[in-house]
């Protein structure tokens, strides 16, 4: 979801100065959320800014870590099945499991083959 822009949000901070109509009434005329206009006049009290905060990156891989790891798995054993793959990372890891999905992704984002299951090796 990208950010309102400056200009909608120096519009609302010039309502609310003007003191006419409650933040609500604001809300509802720019069609965004009360909670929006709450936190746009915090921020804009507090720090004089009405600017987005910059996207904070979201959350950091949990293989990150083990990348040298699969690497050098995928690579001494070129079929072996996810399940098998995530097996091995958590016992190096010392973490009770990680999900299949969790190493799908990782092999996808490391541009790595990936086998699906055991079942078909015959296929």
């Amino acid at each position: 979801m990208r950010a309102y822009s400056n200009d909608l949000r120096r519009r609302i901070i010039e309502r609310i100065q003007k003191n006419e109509e409650s933040q609500a009434e604001i809300a509802e005329h720019f069609s965004v959320s009360l909670s929006f206009v709450e936190k746009l006049w915090h921020r804009f009290l507090a720090t004089g800014s009405l600017e987005a905060k910059p996207h904070a990156g979201g959350r950091e891989r949990s293989l990150k870590a083990y990348e040298a790891l699969i690497r050098a798995e995928v690579k001494a054993q070129s079929d072996i099945t996810l399940d098998e793959l995530a097996k091995k990372v958590a016992e190096a890891a010392e973490r009770p499991r990680i999900g299949i999905m969790t190493m799908c992704d990782e092999l996808r984002r490391l541009k790595l083959p990936r086998k699906k299951n055991g079942l078909r090796r015959g296929a």
